[in-house]
């Protein structure tokens, strides 16, 4: 099954910035759902669906309620319609406003990122029973509103929001509605559950739930946080993801601040009792923290291994040997590197641009000619997962290193610049330098140097990319490397590279 960054870097164009939102988007709607009642797809604008010229959007995303009956029992992500099959999804699309709702079985929510509407998430609920709504059904429903809302103007998600407890609770976990004072106007039975399991002997409906919260938590530092936390929702700050222990209860505390068209209107609230949870996820941390202390031992290991071969080459009067040693030492050290981030991660990720940024000063520090040469980044590379950030990180260190050492004459001064443009589906960098330029008859395929031997065999079997070298525009060379992030077959882009791309070897 396609996942959504594979659909968005198959089917759209969309910036690196606008796929990252939509990923946001995604990862919040479940809440969205439960309190909706409804089903939620995420469409976007195609013209590259095969097999379907009329079609204008695709769905890329779909989720279901746990809080109501499913209107879609089958699975639409990959669906396309037309115009005439849902034209509200075009209307939103179009006009950029929420079209439908007030009642409406179907909502369409144009999902707004900067200046730009990026998608449609639809709300599709089941038709509504002949009886009157139950309070938690009409505080869930004024809650949806005002996120639907917030969608479409684009401050909702935030990318600066705090994700540091992987776990967030879901509205049917505990949800709680605060006013514009921040005393609670709805408690659903799972919050006061929570609550009273936190040594609340009281209800919680007309209080205020900063003060109430402080008085029940242990320690008097994490009380105060949370309570200052609460509060600042009401005012529009960032929510957070909180944990808080209270007489021997763990309980996960999420506030969420609602300011539809800028003006608060008060702020959620989600608890969740994960107290038998965390008695469990104890087991689990030390397995992490046994993979996390693997990674460390290799990464010692590793620069142990760059140490020695440092040793040798200082002994060794044959200057090619001591350049061959020296390159050794800089491959691994930054295979170490990357082996050390991953002892600082949880995930097994990578962000690139730390490594490299950390790889810099190395290669300027064992670069055997032209220490007047400075290195640039520009852009961001992003995160990678770790099978696939070490043979890039290779690469890169490759191609700057190359750059630095055959691109300038002896002596001169010069600027290698690291360019990164991250889109759905590629990760385009050019590694220009302001040197001499190419030499007379160099062929890419033909080169027999070390360095560019590991970095086609690197570029083409383990990152399934193009590479292509070539005469920068106003002087110099440039070396341009094309990665693919989604699984949309690139077999062809190889091809695609200029016959006459040439580099230094």
């Amino acid at each position: 099954m396609s996942t959504l960054s594979d659909l968005l870097a198959e089917h759209t164009d969309l910036s690196g910035e606008a796929v990252d939102h939509l990923q946001r988007v995604v990862g919040e709607w479940q809440l969205l759902a439960d309190l909706s009642f409804a089903d939620l797809l995420l469409w976007v604008g195609t013209d590259d669906v095969e097999g379907s010229p009329d079609a204008k959007v695709l769905c890329v995303a779909q989720c279901r309620p746990t809080t109501a009956p499913t209107v879609f029992t089958q699975d639409m992500v990959g669906a396309v319609v037309s115009e005439a099959q849902h034209p509200n999804v075009i209307d939103s699309l179009i006009t950029r406003q929420i079209v439908g709702g007030d009642g409406a079985d179907t909502e369409s929510v144009p999902v707004r990122c900067g200046e730009h509407v990026i998608g449609v998430l639809t709300r599709d609920a089941n038709p509504t029973r002949q009886r009157p709504p139950s309070a938690l059904e009409i505080a869930y429903r004024d809650c949806a509103d005002d996120l639907s809302r917030m969608i479409s103007e684009g401050t909702f998600p935030t990318p600066d929001e705090r994700t540091d407890i992987n776990s967030s609770p879901r509205a049917g976990d505990g949800f709680i509605r605060l006013d514009t004072e921040g005393r609670v106007v709805y408690a659903s039975p799972n919050a006061l559950s929570a609550y009273h399991r936190m040594g609340l002997a009281t209800e919680l409906s007309g209080r205020d739930l900063a003060s109430v919260t402080r008085s029940l938590i242990t320690d008097p530092f994490d009380s105060q946080e949370i309570a200052d936390h609460i509060r600042a929702s009401l005012s529009g700050s960032e929510g957070h993801r909180m944990e808080a222990d209270a007489r021997g209860a763990t309980v996960l505390i999420r506030t969420l601040s609602l300011r539809p068209a800028g003006r608060s209107v008060g702020a959620i609230v989600l608890v969740r009792d994960v107290t038998e949870v965390k008695r469990r996820d104890r087991a689990l941390l030390s397995k992490d923290a046994t993979i996390r202390e693997i990674h460390h031992r290799v990464k010692n290991n590793l620069q142990t291994v760059a140490a020695l071969l440092r040793l040798q080459s200082r002994r060794l009067e044959n200057a090619e040997a001591r350049v061959a040693l020296s390159e050794s030492v800089r491959r691994v050290t930054s295979i170490a590197l990357v082996h050390e981030m991953l002892s600082m991660s949880v995930d097994e990720e990578i962000d690139l641009d730390e490594i490299v940024d950390r790889l810099v000063p190395i290669m300027l520090d064992i670069a055997t000619v032209n220490p007047r040469v400075r290195v640039v980044r520009e852009g961001k590379l992003g995160v990678f997962s770790a099978e696939r950030a070490t043979p890039l990180v290779m690469v890169l260190t490759e191609l700057v290193q190359n750059a630095m050492e055959h691109g300038f004459d002896a002596g001169s001064a010069g600027v290698v610049r690291i360019s990164a443009d991250r889109s759905a589906r590629w990760l385009d960098v050019v590694i220009h330098d302001d040197g001499r330029g190419l030499p007379s008859g160099f062929s890419l395929e033909k080169s027999e140097g070390l360095g560019l031997q590991i970095v086609r065999t690197l570029v083409s079997v383990e990152l399934n990319g193009s590479l292509g070298l070539h005469p920068a525009a106003g002087g110099g060379t440039d070396a341009s490397l094309r990665v693919p992030l989604g699984r949309k077959n690139v077999a062809s882009v190889y091809s695609a590279v200029t016959p006459s791309s040439h580099r230094k070897g």
